[in-house]
């Protein structure tokens, strides 16, 4: 566990916090006005290693030895010269701060962070950390590197769970999620959706099954990885009888198949580091994804309608009737597919860069 505190004067600036991996959602943008959670769980933190927010400078102002130093390797609109190495906490978790009335930015229905930094530290006023809790974007706290130092607190930090545990107490993530949207004179308003992480992870995914496709159609095994992959694959690549072939590995899965070129494996949530097979299976490419999401692959939950009795709030989403599917079909998050394809060294080769050049054309509907 560690605290935060203002690099001005010591003060704490956070509540006792331990160490998770950045989310793969970390900068999706999702719909319109729509009310996102936290970014990370009330009682951690992560790390951003990448630059967020502002100065920007357009693609045409940067040296192409600086963006590949910077671990960019295909065109990209503009680039934050914001300063990397941001620590992301629950808004919740702050303490010792007040927001900066005249840094609210270009926000809509809250803050979004884009005039810089809009907390200061109470007692020396420096300014400490970025909120943003704005629309369509997820709640976080953004402390800056050079304006906080971590301090450990006393105790000893507990190990990291094994795989093993965690497959056995980590949640599965929901294909499907009721969004709220700012509230009506009615009060608040929902409707049915695919689970917006669900959406970033697929993106993030879909970026490295393109890169292990090596140009060849690819085949991800049945059951929900069929609905979320197999239709942008088919779309984006050649096709064809499958060439290489996907399959699910993990911890507690018997182990994969000789044939599977490309291995579906969990990343820690709290380290995150991948997975990792041994034996034959590992010269397989692995796709990361998100523990949760990765769980939910390996074992679907069966809907149970569970009884219930008493008379139901009004802002609460009805299930009775059951909840109706998301009208359109599931579709990856494009913000977490571009910005997970460029930073693959693998993107420069002419086929993967022609395809990111056209897939707003070619990949319009299985692209968000």
């Amino acid at each position: 566990m560690f605290v935060f505190v203002c690099a001005g004067c010591g003060a704490e600036v956070t509540a006792p916090v331990s160490q998770v991996a950045l989310p793969v959602h970390a900068r999706q943008r999702y719909g319109n006005g729509v009310q996102l959670p936290v970014l990370v769980r009330a009682g951690t933190f992560a790390v951003d290693p990448e630059p967020w927010g502002g100065p920007w400078r357009m693609w045409d102002e940067v040296e192409p030895d600086e963006a590949e130093a910077r671990g960019i390797h295909a065109p990209v609109p503009a680039l934050s010269d914001g300063p990397p190495g941001a620590v992301v906490i629950a808004p919740g978790d702050a303490r010792g701060t007040r927001l900066i009335p005249e840094k609210r930015g270009g926000s809509c229905c809250g803050l979004d962070g884009a005039d810089g930094p809009n907390m200061a530290c109470e007692t020396c006023d420096s300014p400490v950390a970025t909120r943003v809790d704005d629309c369509s974007l997820w709640q976080a706290v953004r402390l800056g590197p050079d304006a906080v130092h971590r301090v450990p607190v006393d105790g000893a930090r507990p190990a990291p769970l094994s795989w093993a545990e965690l497959a056995e107490t980590w949640e599965a993530t929901p294909l499907f999620d009721p969004i709220a949207t700012w509230g009506g004179r009615s009060g608040a308003n929902h409707y049915w959706s695919w689970n917006p992480p669900w959406e970033a992870a697929a993106g993030h995914a879909l970026a490295h099954l393109l890169v292990a496709s090596e140009g060849q159609a690819v085949r991800v095994p049945d059951g929900v990885a069929t609905d979320v992959f197999q239709r942008a694959l088919d779309a984006l690549l050649p096709a064809g009888a499958p060439k290489r072939r996907a399959a699910l590995a993990g911890p507690e899965l018997p182990a994969p198949e000789a044939e599977a070129d490309i291995l579906l494996v969990p990343i820690h949530p709290r380290t995150g580091r991948t997975w990792a097979p041994e034996g034959p299976a590992a010269s397989a490419y692995l796709v990361p994804l998100p523990l949760g999401v990765w769980l939910t692959l390996v074992s679907p939950p069966p809907y149970l309608p569970v009884p219930a009795s008493g008379r139901m709030p009004r802002d609460v989403l009805r299930d009775d009737p059951l909840p109706l599917l998301p009208y359109w079909p599931f579709r990856a998050d494009r913000r977490t597919f571009e910005h997970t394809l460029v930073r693959l060294p693998a993107v420069r080769s002419p086929w993967l860069r022609a395809l990111l050049e056209s897939h707003g054309r070619d990949g319009s509907a299985v692209l968000g």
